[in-house]
């Protein structure tokens, strides 16, 4: 997993987490930021290029899905910040710093843009749930609450992409 390169001290705060955990679970929260903005913009990619029979109906999908991503950006960098770190939500970092892969830019079948997203929400989701794990593990109840609940809503979502598929 892509790690952090820049390294910045931590603002004072009254959680009452070590400075070592808030550090852990800073870095964790601003590599699913990355990945979040990243899955954003594979789908307004989507969004953009679709064509075929079921346009209209994939058009407002994937509208939906980027927006709803939207809101996971800014849940998780409202909780670096409240740990007293950094946001790091540039889209240069978050094509450096992202796990999914580059999205194939020369799509525009509504099915070949559902496949592409399905992988990119099943990748997406396993990570959620390692970083539940891990949150849980260094002590941070209430991160481990946030990829929770944005694991289910990502499940729900990928089941809604799959959907689209999973009789062929």
């Amino acid at each position: 997993m892509p790690t952090m390169t820049v390294k910045q001290r931590l603002f004072k705060t009254h959680i009452d987490l070590s400075e070592t955990t808030r550090e852990r679970v800073i870095d964790v929260l601003n590599q699913t930021l990355a990945a979040t903005l990243d899955l954003k913009t594979q789908v307004k990619q989507a969004h953009w290029n679709v064509k075929g029979t079921d346009f209209i109906q994939l058009h407002e999908l994937f509208d939906m899905l980027a927006k709803e991503l939207e809101e996971y950006i800014d849940t998780f960098a409202e909780r670096v910040t409240a740990l007293g770190g950094y946001a790091m939500g540039t889209a240069r970092i978050a094509a450096k710093e992202s796990l999914l892969p580059e999205y194939p830019l020369d799509i525009v079948d509504g099915k070949a843009h559902i496949r592409a997203l399905v992988e990119r929400y099943g990748r997406y989701g396993k990570n959620l749930r390692e970083n539940i794990h891990k949150t849980t593990e260094w002590g941070d109840d209430d991160t481990a609450d946030i990829y929770i609940e944005t694991s289910r809503a990502i499940d729900k979502r990928l089941w809604f992409l799959e959907a689209h598929i999973q009789a062929e």
